[in-house]
């Protein structure tokens, strides 16, 4: 009977993911807030792919009820949309992971855009759409920074050796 294989790192995953809470609720400009970049829903798509056996669905729906206590928002509504993600990466990882990383930026994308749409969904459903067109920014902002978040996440995976 073999011995299970040691999990190494799970500090780093759950420490990545504590830095993306503090960046999310980092205060910002009123100008700024529009741009902030969705730092947990990037910091998923990363685990996931990287880990995909450590880091999954369960995972998302917890960081998404984290989330949306710490936000104040309606409860289940991040942990829906990081759920979706989460199960997309999972679904395509060998596929985006062999991806040059503009690529990949590009899949993140359309990703962060699923998100915000059922983020958009959730908040029409309860009354409270958003005033204007700059909500989707955040997208946008999390794409530029993707490739950085990636090579930045993937030197501290590979230095500790997560595995």
């Amino acid at each position: 009977m073999t011995a299970a294989p040691r999990r190494r790192g799970t500090w780093l995953i759950v420490a990545s993911f504590i830095l993306a809470f503090m960046l999310t609720l980092m205060p910002l400009p009123d100008w700024a807030r529009a741009l902030r970049p969705e730092w947990c829903a990037l910091v998923l798509i990363y685990w996931c792919m990287a880990l995909p056996h450590r880091v999954g669905v369960g995972t998302a729906w917890l960081v998404g009820l984290l989330l949306d206590v710490m936000t104040g928002t309606l409860l289940g509504q991040h942990a829906l949309g990081l759920s979706v993600i989460a199960y997309l990466t999972l679904l395509l990882h060998q596929r985006i992971r062999v991806f040059p990383v503009r690529q990949q930026a590009l899949t993140v994308l359309v990703m962060l855009l699923l998100y915000q749409l059922l983020l958009l969904w959730v908040r029409g459903v309860t009354g409270h759409p958003p005033s204007s067109w700059t909500y989707w920014t955040a997208s946008f902002s999390s794409t530029v920074l993707w490739p950085w978040t990636f090579i930045l996440m993937r030197e501290a995976r590979r230095q500790y050796k997560v595995a």
